[in-house]
């Protein structure tokens, strides 16, 4: 895995955003009421695609043969930008300052306390009212050629939505190999400490979007324990193991098989297991494949934590071509820290220093069983 420090990125130069064809999707890059322009930006490598957008550092598609040659796109979203806009389902965005709860929006740092936009009841969810999935991007670097990638950067200021200091974010999407792509993503606190983060937070249904449920795909996370919540879905600050309980994905394991034994259907933190994991701490995360398509979707990443989400709060949403997406009809599967982890002393820290540099890395594997 090769990345580029963040000193590097951060000297890039801007480059202009750039629309690419109405094949995308049929919206055109426009410029929005006020100084931003919005683009759209299409990632390729043969029959293997992704469109993205400098909204929300978004993923829009993702586009994949199926065992017969069929291509579908199978993640879940909107069919203009307009849906995009102020939505809370969150498809394909790029979330923080902090993704994941803060309890009662408020936390402290070396004794001082800060107070958050609180849009989940008394909680702070992926960032608050505005949170990063709700902004321009500015266009770093792209490339085309045989592995095409873009990034993207973000300026949050001091005080942003309660959170402390400036924060500098970048995020590259990168087309790595036939069917794979990666999610590299950096923050560097400009002055003040402050809590960070980030989590990629795209529903996925490999059968293709608007598909019916992903009920009965076959998932399996390499996690031995979860962080488990109370009712307002924030962690208790223990750490279970899922041996005997629907929980246990460690074998692979239709969702619906035991969803109703899970209040509300599946929504915590899996505490990912140390092993398999490489000289830079990337790590199997997941496992999903779907029969009909004969789709499988590999996971890897260096976090430690993976929330997975299965569409419970998607209540007949309007999609692109048409499509309605209903409760579970699509999964999430985010690496992070843990939630909540500014309250729980236990969990691995998400408070860095002005000057310190967060790193999160996601790679994402497709292919065909048996193949």
């Amino acid at each position: 895995m090769a990345a580029m420090s963040m000193k590097t990125m951060m000297a890039l130069a801007p480059l202009l955003c750039l629309a690419v064809a109405a094949s995308l999707g049929g919206v055109e890059a426009r410029k929005h009421p006020g100084k931003e322009t919005l683009g759209y930006y299409e990632l390729r490598r043969g029959e293997f695609s992704m469109v993205v957008t400098n909204w929300g550092a978004t993923i829009l598609s993702v586009r994949l043969p199926d065992k017969n040659g069929r291509i579908d796109d199978v993640v879940l979203g909107y069919k203009t930008i307009g849906g995009y806009v102020n939505d809370t389902t969150y498809f394909g965005a790029l979330v923080g300052r902090v993704a994941n709860r803060i309890a009662g929006g408020r936390f402290t740092i070396k004794n001082h306390p800060y107070h958050t936009y609180t849009n989940d009841g008394n909680n702070t969810l992926h960032g608050g009212h505005r949170g990063f999935n709700q902004v321009f991007w500015s266009v770093r670097e792209r490339a085309t050629g045989a592995f095409p990638y873009i990034t993207f950067y973000y300026r949050s200021g001091d005080g942003e939505e309660g959170f402390p200091g400036a924060l500098d974010v970048l995020v590259t999407y990168k087309i790595d190999g036939d069917y794979s792509y990666s999610v590299t993503m950096y923050a560097r606190p400009v002055d003040k400490p402050t809590p960070v983060n980030l989590a990629q937070h795209t529903y996925w249904n490999l059968r293709g979007h608007g598909r019916g449920t992903v009920l009965d795909h076959s998932v399996q996370i390499f996690a031995s324990a979860v962080t488990p919540v109370g009712g307002d879905l924030i962690p208790t600050g223990a750490v279970t193991p899922v041996a005997g309980t629907p929980f246990d994905f460690r074998a692979p394991a239709a969702p619906g098989a035991r969803i109703a034994e899970v209040e509300g259907g599946y929504d915590i933190n899996y505490v990912l297991d140390g092993r398999d994991a490489d000289g830079q701490g990337v790590r199997k995360v997941a496992v999903v494949s779907e029969a009909t398509s004969g789709r499988v979707m590999e996971l890897w990443g260096d976090q430690p934590g993976v929330q997975f989400y299965t569409g419970n709060f998607l209540k007949g949403d309007e999609g692109k071509g048409g499509a309605v997406y209903e409760k579970h009809g699509g999964l999430c599967l985010e690496t992070q820290d843990f939630p909540d982890a500014v309250h729980n002393p236990k969990f691995p820290t998400e408070i860095y220093r002005a000057g310190q540099v967060y790193k999160h890395y996601m790679l994402y594997k497709f292919s065909i069983a048996g193949k």
